[in-house]
């Protein structure tokens, strides 16, 4: 493991985060490249000897030297905007590798996706298939396309995560496919190319994507019977990773379900791998600053807030927190509060921890969707992003200062 306790001390490979937090500060978030690289090769596992794309969810950690290091190992990449499509290409990713993603794409991102060259659109509504075929019909291009359908099946996910019911958002329901399927195939400036699905996120249990697929392979059947010829499945991401005791699928032998289902198809295969890559891949380390103990609650104030990471204060997500040192403080029930704000804020609550003031703990679990979601709220600044590789730190994401701020910012003139 990349994380891991040696002397009762916590590393990160070859690196204690102790020496860590002692020369950048706190709240830093600190990330293994030797994780991230060993997640992605599970993917690339399942999927040795069949046709497809591994492209790594850009939204869930978003630094370009961590893309880079994914681009070298062959990862495309999943954007939702012209910004991550923008740092894909900075980090040296392939653009012929990238799915764009999301259900509000502008004029002026679809058209610099086409002129870069993406692998595919997977669109999430007739009118915005009318929206690309103008654009490519502007440029003198051919637009690919995959349209994401919406299975209804329940992913039994945190409803903010669920992405595959009805009540959702996102995508076509399924049983209105074929009807815009065979709309798009009338339009000049389209290709049909896949078909794409992605029920949630945080899954453990597999049977809802095996269900998914059922009906997505039905729908592909509906398709061929009216000549419409898909050549790729995008079957999104979601695996889940452990937060809390939860026990993950094993990535390689999930693919290789995919691949038995799909057997005797000629069809490739893509999937958009964010939390299962990133997540435990990366910690937050965060000081304690005060102790507050008083008669119905142990308060343990810490430098990191919900603007660092605001996952638990969203939707209640649950990320192990432990001390990076040993402590000879009594064994205490504590919540673990920021500096921000609102009653919300909050990193851990009734967690069993021997803390002490200035005692630094490391928020386990914070890869995904922790740097990528921070924000500036109560104009405090972003914390900054350390790369471990063996015994080598490098810091791949200077701490924000108060000028970087405001440089947007200007006064009016009376």
């Amino acid at each position: 493991m990349s994380f891991n306790f040696q002397e009762n001390r916590l590393f990160v490979e070859s690196k204690a985060l102790s020496e860590i937090a002692q020369e950048f500060g706190t709240p830093c978030y600190v990330y293994s490249r030797a994780a991230f690289e060993s997640q992605l090769a599970q993917y690339h596992k399942g999927l040795d000897g069949q046709s497809g794309l591994i492209c790594y969810a850009v939204k869930a950690c978003s630094n370009i030297a961590i893309l880079n290091i994914l681009a070298k190992k062959g990862a495309g990449f999943d954007i939702v905007s012209i910004g991550e499509l923008q740092r894909v290409i900075r980090a040296g990713g392939d653009p012929k590798k990238v799915v764009f993603s999301g259900v509000a794409k502008e004029y002026k991102e679809i058209q610099y996706a086409l002129e870069v060259g993406i692998h595919c659109f997977n669109v999430e509504s007739p009118d915005e298939i009318d929206l690309i075929n103008q654009v490519a019909f502007d440029l003198n291009k051919i637009a690919p396309i995959s349209l994401r359908v919406n299975p209804d099946v329940d992913a039994k996910t945190h409803p903010y995560i669920s992405t595959g019911l009805k009540d959702n958002k996102f995508g076509v329901d399924i049983k209105q496919a074929v009807s815009v399927y065979e709309r798009a195939a009338k339009l000049k400036n389209i290709e049909i190319k896949g078909v794409d699905c992605h029920i949630g996120s945080q899954l453990i249990d597999m049977t809802p994507f095996m269900d998914a697929l059922d009906r997505v392979l039905n729908l592909v059947d509906e398709l061929a019977k009216k000549n419409i010829i898909i050549s790729h499945l995008d079957l999104g991401g979601g695996i889940g990773v452990d937060y809390q005791g939860e026990t993950p699928p094993d990535i390689a032998a999930y693919i290789q379900d995919v691949r038995e289902k799909i057997k005797g198809r000629d069809l490739s295969l893509i999937f958009e791998p964010g939390r299962s890559i990133s997540a435990n891949s990366g910690v937050l380390l965060t000081k304690v600053q005060f102790l507050k103990p008083n008669d119905h609650k142990n308060f343990a104030i810490i430098d990191a807030g919900m603007n660092d990471l605001i996952r638990p204060s969203l939707y209640s997500a649950w990320q192990k927190i432990q001390l990076i040192e040993p402590s000879s403080a009594p064994l205490k029930t504590w919540d673990l509060v920021g500096p921000i704000c609102e009653t919300g804020d909050f990193l851990g609550k009734d967690r069993e921890l021997a803390l002490e003031q200035n005692a630094v703990v490391a928020v386990m679990g914070s890869g995904a969707y922790g740097f990528s979601m921070s924000s500036n709220y109560n104009s405090r600044n972003k914390p900054c992003e350390i790369l471990v590789d063996g015994a080598k730190v490098h810091v791949i994401g200077k701490r924000q200062t108060i000028e970087q701020q405001l440089e947007n910012e200007q006064l009016i003139s009376e």
